[in-house]
């Protein structure tokens, strides 16, 4: 048993999720930092040991999608540590398509991960939270503000992560627990990475919107050109384990801010649509 703050990360084999790792660590918390292949832990341990913290990261198996995982990974910690004072919920993955050209079980593994995840991982954290007092941190996307054109997908899942936690919010509020959504924009990762674009498939793939495709995957090129890195996404993670009073809602940059903050006043959405129609535009 320690005395020191233990939080549970998860999807930490890259990306925000190691970067948080070993940001949180060097903020003074004891790291449980998971991942559903072990054997992709080498570039996080490679990373705790440069930071000097690889005393305070442990590794261990957790997949979000597997519910046995899910609670004996969580029952684990606890017995080992007797507490857990946060859940960073951060593991995700992406998906790039339209669902005329998709199927629903393409849509269904895209919930599975990014919503159900987080919802399985966050119940059988709650208990545990509820004695520490403490966090209960999910990485959602400036997607799950607004909608962006062949992320359908994605996109329902995002938006479905910061309805339920906003309405847990209030309700786990007077029990002690804070409930923080953290917004990232374009973040240069692997994330990006593992979505498995194959460009030429993708454009066999989509038919009719094949040129709309085109376009859209153009801008996406020109704003991952200046996207933030992992490490300076996941210093607000670690400002959401550690502020006093953390907000619902904290974007990591001025970009990600200007962005889902036109979605606010957009009250009949034309902002929105007018904006993301020009993404997909086949003129000029």
């Amino acid at each position: 048993m320690t005395g020191e703050k233990t939080v549970l990360i998860t999807g930490t084999s890259s990306g925000i999720g190691l970067a948080a790792a070993v940001a949180a660590a060097q903020a003074g918390w004891h790291v449980v930092a998971t991942m559903r292949d072990l054997s992709r832990g080498g570039a996080l341990r490679e990373a705790a040991t440069t930071a000097g913290v690889d005393g305070q990261v442990e590794v261990r198996r957790l997949d979000v999608t597997d519910a046995a995982s899910v609670t004996a990974c969580i029952e684990g910690v606890v017995a080992d540590h007797g507490h857990l004072d946060a859940l960073v919920n951060n593991a995700g993955a992406g998906h790039l398509g339209t669902i005329e050209r998709d199927s629903v079980e393409d849509v269904r593994a895209v919930m599975e991960v990014n919503f159900f995840g987080v919802v399985q991982t966050t119940r059988a954290a709650l208990v545990h939270l509820r004695a520490a007092g403490g966090r209960l941190v999910t990485v959602g996307s400036v997607g799950g503000v607004i909608g962006q054109p062949f992320n359908e997908a994605y996109c329902a899942a995002k938006f479905a992560v910061e309805g339920f936690m906003e309405a847990l919010a209030p309700v786990v509020a007077p029990l002690g627990v804070r409930v923080t959504v953290v917004e990232p924009g374009p973040v240069s990762s692997e994330f990006v990475n593992n979505i498995g674009l194959d460009m030429e498939r993708l454009a066999e793939a989509a038919g009719p919107y094949r040129p709309a495709l085109a376009s859209y995957l153009a801008r996406l090129e020109d704003i991952f050109a200046t996207a933030q890195t992992p490490a300076e996404a996941a210093t607000t993670v670690v400002q959401a384990l550690t502020a006093a009073e953390p907000p619902l809602r904290m974007q990591t940059s001025s970009w990600a801010r200007d962005f889902a903050s036109g979605k606010l006043a957009d009250v009949d959405g034309s902002r929105v649509l007018a904006m993301t129609g020009e993404w997909v535009t086949t003129e000029g």
